[in-house]
């Protein structure tokens, strides 16, 4: 999806079949308006709520820490997981200060460190492939970027219309547009003409364009080519982005300098690099990381599955 084909309201997306969806879009907009301090005590008591009417949510969580984490002690693990949860529950709240929070707002609560290396990118007319990981709070990170330079966003276009709608108007607010992830013409045009584009190699995206490599301590994880493939046919820079909260409520959005070393024409080799940088990228925060996700779900052929239900 470019630019030119971006969601537009209708008055379709007013039929009752999307009541519910504009009621949260609403509600999302009304709590963004509360005092962070508030958003915070809330987020913390949705996200407990959640997970226990989510139990399978919960399990996934474990799941992911025992599979990365297998020397991890039992009590660091249990306050690991209360603490993701707690973010899971802010998440929404987080996107919403992405979505409605005015540029000043923004910049009151977060502080970019690393502009420097994008600014010098930019005079050199090179593309940068932003690479992200699914922190909870990845949405207010590309906001707060996109006030100081805009960027493209890659991303899956939600299955129901009107939510499409606010998720694109809400993501490419303060940034230049976003692009279908199955649209890799238009990444690798964005990318040769000197655009900065989002992106995020973490999560399994099953075996069409993948290879598996090490990450944590599972030594095969099914991970996307698509890095290679963009960066193989633009000679883009890799500039790894990392957003973290701190205790006080304070962001820090972490651009760090283009990295080197990166396996040109070998997917494999490739797929192992990226992998170690979303290793790092995860650490900087990992209570802030989106462990509910099933990471691990897509196994090599005659491998069972990992999230076997006990």
């Amino acid at each position: 999806m470019t630019q030119r084909n971006k969601p537009t309201f209708t008055l379709s997306l007013l039929h009752p079949r999307y009541w519910g969806t504009l009621l949260l879009i609403g509600l999302m907009y009304l709590l963004s308006c509360l005092p962070y301090s508030w958003q915070v005590v809330l987020g913390k008591n949705i996200g407990r709520l959640a997970i226990k009417l989510m139990k399978k949510r919960r399990r996934t969580i474990e799941r992911n820490l025992e599979l990365c984490f297998p020397v991890m002690s039992e009590e660091d693990k249990q306050v690991l997981i209360k603490e993701n949860i707690d973010n899971t529950g802010m998440a929404l709240f987080e996107t919403g200060m992405a979505w409605f929070w005015s540029d000043a707002r923004v910049n009151r609560h977060v502080t970019i460190v690393g502009l420097e290396h994008m600014e010098t990118l930019a005079k050199e007319g090179k593309g940068a492939l932003m690479v992200a990981v699914h922190s909870m709070n990845l949405e207010l990170g590309a906001r707060a970027f996109g006030i100081k330079m805009s960027g493209m966003g890659v991303y899956r276009p939600n299955n129901n219309p009107c939510f499409d709608y606010f998720q694109y108007l809400g993501r490419s607010r303060s940034n230049r547009t976003l692009i279908d992830r199955k649209d890799v013409k238009a990444m690798l045009h964005a990318l040769r003409t000197g655009e900065r584009v989002w992106y995020a190699p973490d999560h399994d995206y099953g075996r069409r364009r993948s290879t598996f490599a090490p990450l944590f301590a599972v030594e095969q994880a099914c991970t996307t080519t698509g890095t290679s493939l963009l960066v193989d046919n633009t000679d883009c820079a890799i500039v790894p982005f990392t957003m973290v909260r701190d205790d006080k409520g304070h962001y820090t959005l972490t651009l760090r300098k283009p990295v080197e070393g990166f396996p040109k024409n070998d997917p494999d080799a490739a797929a192992v690099f990226i992998n170690k940088i979303v290793e790092e990228s995860i650490m900087a925060a990992p209570s802030q990381y989106m462990w509910l996700h099933r990471r691990f779900k897509t196994r090599p052929e005659g491998q069972t599955c990992l999230y076997q239900k006990s």
